[in-house]
């Protein structure tokens, strides 16, 4: 069998009593970073064997595995944190497992996304998780441009250097929207920053931001975002009389009264509804 195992996220003691047991008692386990989990098994006091199965090497070295397996022996795997496949490694051996008949079974365990969202404060009965944001700045405020008429929360990892780009970049595209950046989530500096994108803006600027980040943007509601064309329209035309103002700060002022996104906005300036 090939065990797809949840490991911690952060604190050591958020592994289950179920996880640790497959952990002994499996043949092999295969890890994103064998130096990473040696920390887990040293203290469960775990010495199944190991092998490295990362990013890389994956679509070589599961051939291997898979021929163990058919030969009847189980292998637990395992990334370096929370359950292998989703934004991690996994998903070409756990295929090409399937392919061969052999049982996939899940041990979960934590999550980034769902710890997240639990103590969020935002809605979470229905949400979309979209993984790591991409690196470039264009792919970046594509994906957000894209998802800036979704009404479920969304849910995204971040790196740290990046953040205070991104979160410009979804006030730019969204307008305004409640927010909360959750920060090295089960570890010793644990921390939630909630609050309007303009709130959570602040309070980081001063701030070389660390860790791993895990971002929730609450959806567009039918309060925000849906005014008319008409209301738009009218609110530039009346700001449009001030010389000191470009069109881009004319866009802004109106994002900041109405809460529609500042996409909709030039939309409306630069089709030739406003001039």
């Amino acid at each position: 069998m090939l065990y797809i195992v949840a490991t911690p996220i952060g604190n050591l003691e958020d592994i289950t009593l179920r996880a640790i047991r497959i952990l002994k008692e499996a043949d092999e386990i295969a890890a994103e970073d064998t130096r990473h989990t040696k920390k887990l098994l040293k203290a469960y006091n775990i010495d199944t064997p190991m092998t490295s199965l990362y990013d890389a090497v994956e679509k070589k070295r599961s051939g291997p595995l898979i021929g163990k397996m058919v030969s009847g022996k189980d292998i637990a795997y395992v990334s370096d944190a929370g359950t292998p496949g989703i934004s991690d490694p996994g998903f070409h051996l756990i295929s090409e497992a399937i392919q061969a008949g052999i049982r996939v079974v899940p041990v979960p365990g934590a999550s980034a996304v769902v710890a997240a969202l639990s103590a969020s404060g935002l809605p979470m009965q229905n949400f979309v998780f979209h993984g790591f944001l991409p690196a470039k700045i264009m792919q970046r405020r594509d994906i957000l441009s894209r998802c800036e008429a979704e009404k479920r929360t969304m849910v995204f990892y971040e790196s740290p250097q990046r953040l205070k780009a991104c979160l410009k970049d979804i006030r730019e595209i969204m307008g305004s929207r409640r927010l909360v950046v959750a920060r090295e989530l089960t570890k010793i500096h644990e921390e939630f920053i909630r609050g309007t994108i303009d709130d959570v803006v602040k309070e980081l600027e001063e701030r070389v931001v660390k860790g791993e980040i895990t971002l929730i943007i609450a959806g567009r509601t039918d309060s925000a975002g849906d005014c008319s064309d008409d209301e738009i329209l009218g609110r530039l035309t009346e700001l449009a009389g001030d010389p000191l103002l470009s069109l881009r700060d004319r866009v802004r002022c109106v994002a900041e009264m109405t809460g529609c996104s500042r996409k909709k906005i030039y939309q409306i300036a630069l089709t030739g509804k406003f001039s």
